[in-house]
Parts: structure tokens; C-alpha cells; sequence
């Protein structure tokens, strides 16, 4: 090898190294026995109205597990879980994006014009250290973000395989709200 090409093998290898990471900029490895951090979920619980609206909680998480529980006016009552894979998951988590207020916070999604006496609804974001966003929403919006996030909600039971157990039932002696 000439004296040319050594000092040339000899740039590119200082070249290379000068874009390595700084020790610094490494994250440190996990202890061992150390849990992985939980990813988010999202839950949606779905608040009473005036009437017999359904009133039920779904959690759906990164991998696809959705956890329903059917408290009042649903066809199913108490808990129910189903495996619908993460696809799922991250076409829910795509179609609620918008509505996702910062990080950390609480926030109302508005609407134009507001019907009263319709359910509410309590969308929550909980990351793998705890931490909830919410945005917090009344159905029956005309006009604004609110009526986009209506729509999506109208979807949502479906693509979540709940939408047999959500549905709505009056029963016997039973009050509304």
C-alpha cells in the first residue's frame, strides 16, 4: 500500500468515527430484571346522556387487546375481552390523533352548536409510565372539530369488535342516565 492510499484508509476511518454516538448520547441499558415500559393504551369511556344511552368503558392496547366493560344499556353487561390485533390498534389511535390534546393535559374538543343531554365521552391516552392525556367530548356536535370526532365514534365499536356488546337495550325497570 503507497503512502496515498494510507493516509486516505486512514481519513475515512477518522471520518467514520466522528459520526459515531457520544457515550452521552447512548441511552444506558435497562437492569436487569427491569420491566419493558408498558406502551399506551386508550380507553373510551362513554358517559351517561338524559335517555337509555349506552353506558360502557373500552380499553384497546398496542397489541390488539380490547377490555370492554358494559355497565348500564348495553346488550353486555360487566367484562368481556377480545383479541383484535394491532392494526387495529393503530388505525384507532390514527383516527383519534387529531382530537389528542398535548401530552400530559385535559382538553375539551369543541363543537359550533352542542345538543344537550347526549352522552359524554372520556378519551384517554396513558403511556407506559402512567401518564394520562385526555380529551374530554359531548356528542351531538354540529359543526367544528366536534362533529369530526362524532363520526369517528361512530366508528369506533366496529372496528373494535365491541359493537354487538355496546349496543344499546332498555331493560326492565332499569332508569335511564
Amino acid at each position: 500500500m503507497n503512502q496515498a492510499m494510507k493516509w486516505a484508509t486512514m481519513a475515512a476511518i477518522f471520518a467514520l468515527g466522528a459520526c459515531a454516538a457520544s457515550p452521552s448520547a447512548i441511552a444506558p441499558l435497562p437492569a436487569p430484571g427491569t420491566p419493558a415500559p408498558l406502551a399506551e393504551t386508550i380507553t373510551i369511556s362513554v358517559g351517561p346522556c338524559f335517555g337509555f344511552c349506552p353506558i360502557y368503558e373500552a380499553r384497546i392496547t398496542p397489541e390488539g387487546t380490547v377490555y370492554f366493560d358494559g355497565k348500564r344499556h348495553t346488550t353486555v353487561l360487566g367484562k368481556r375481552e377480545r383479541r383484535i390485533g394491532a392494526a387495529s390498534y393503530r388505525h384507532v389511535a390514527k383516527a383519534l390523533g387529531p382530537f389528542r390534546p398535548a401530552t400530559g393535559t385535559t382538553a375539551r374538543v369543541d363543537c359550533e352548536v352542542a345538543i344537550s343531554d347526549t352522552s359524554s365521552f372520556t378519551i384517554s391516552w396513558t403511556d407506559g409510565e402512567g401518564q394520562t392525556t385526555t380529551a374530554e367530548h359531548r356528542r351531538g356536535c354540529h359543526g367544528g372539530p366536534g362533529e369530526a370526532l362524532d363520526k369517528v365514534l361512530d366508528e369506533i365499536p366496529s372496528e373494535l369488535g365491541i359493537d354487538k356488546w355496546a349496543k344499546q337495550i332498555t331493560r326492565p325497570g332499569e332508569p335511564r342516565g
